[in-house]
């Protein structure tokens, strides 16, 4: 008998011998292998869908957020233009927060919203609107000053007319490749947000699909990992957020590194596929810090930032999310590395990202 055998015939006495040992042994076994068969299966989903697609073009896209590159003391078009003409990012995913386009009550003014299509345009990019209430980055909920001490039944309707004014303003520009309708709707843990009602995210996702039927409506997952869309509406396209290492505040009190390989967002994608006939798009590719309580992005000390994200983190993190074998991957934190080279005079993360997006087209 070859060793190989030996050593085989040995491990299934050893299972035979700890099986008949009584009714716990018999429980571990049947969960082990319950386990194993889990596994197994998740994996094979993950590599049926990288292999399905992996003849589809891959497309590094990114958000961008004026006040976010402003807070940092940026000029926001000269951000964009760099992102666009430097980094060479040719997909974005715009804003419109109702904080932001009707602060005045009845009164809508899209002019904040208008300049960054038209330099889209310009520049041949293509462009996924977020709308509605939730809407990427803190609060998540942006909510105008004047409807902050209203109830949902005062503030409903007004919020409804505004998703529809965005939607028909903008439903024959070419540069609108998709609508995206709230972020990560029901992350109660994260943001300040005065509801989340399945209802209301079915309204608003019925009155877009009649308002435009001709573009693909994205609608994001809960969270990081753990989420899953259960129940209406069916988007057109589901999205998904890929962090990797955050600061825990609530139990480690340390930084902490989800241990998810890149075929675990493979399986999600796999079976959002199988069971719905849709695909799935990394909306949020985390590739800048995240930090601990009392540290800000604009004063927190470089190493601090660098313990979450440094460029070597970054370099990782694009290859991992295309190891996933999800073909559109939206990058998050463009505008921190513009602010991290132009006033910290640490260019790193930017050259980093401009290496690594060029070795992939």
């Amino acid at each position: 008998m070859k060793k190989s055998q030996k050593k085989q015939a040995g491990v299934i006495l050893g299972l035979k011998r700890y099986w008949q040992r009584g009714l716990w042994q018999k429980s571990w076994i049947c969960l082990s292998v319950i386990i194993l068969l889990f596994v197994s299966g998740m994996y094979g989903v993950a590599q049926w869908y990288i292999i399905r697609n992996k003849d589809k073009p891959l497309v590094f896209g990114a958000t961008f957020i004026p006040g976010y590159a402003e807070s940092f003391g940026l000029s926001a078009e000269e951000t964009l233009d760099a992102t666009i003409n430097d980094l060479g990012i040719k997909h974005l995913r715009f804003v419109s927060y109702w904080s932001e386009g009707e602060k005045l009550r009845g009164t809508y003014d899209f002019s904040f919203l208008d300049w960054q299509l038209e330099k889209a345009r310009k520049e041949g990019v293509s462009v996924s609107l977020a709308i509605g209430l939730r809407q990427p980055r803190w609060p998540e909920c942006h909510m105008p000053t004047w409807a902050r001490q209203l109830a949902k039944s005062e503030w409903e309707q007004p919020l409804m007319d505004y998703i529809r004014a965005t939607v028909e303003r903008y439903k024959n520009d070419p540069v609108i490749e998709s609508w995206q309708l709230e972020n990560e709707y029901f992350l109660r843990p994260f943001g300040i947000c005065p509801d989340y009602s399945r209802e209301r995210l079915v309204a608003e996702y019925d009155m877009v699909k009649s308002l435009d039927r001709t573009r693909p409506l994205i609608v994001s997952r809960s969270n990081n990992a753990l989420g899953w869309a259960v129940g209406e509406p069916r988007p057109d396209i589901s999205a998904v957020s890929v962090y990797k290492r955050v600061w825990d505040r609530t139990i480690t009190k340390r930084y902490v590194e989800y241990p998810f390989p890149a075929w675990f967002y493979a399986n999600l994608a796999g079976w959002n596929e199988l069971l719905h006939g849709t695909d799935t798009i990394i909306h949020e590719l985390q590739a800048e810090s995240w930090l601990p309580d009392g540290f800000t992005m604009d004063t927190a000390p470089t190493e601090e930032l660098y313990k979450s994200m440094n460029p070597e983190r970054l370099e990782d993190r694009l290859d991992y999310a295309v190891a996933t074998g999800i073909r559109r991957i939206d990058l998050w934190g463009v505008e921190w590395w513009y602010y991290m080279k132009e006033k910290r005079g640490e260019p790193e993360l930017w050259k980093t990202a401009q290496r690594s997006l060029q070795n992939y087209r």
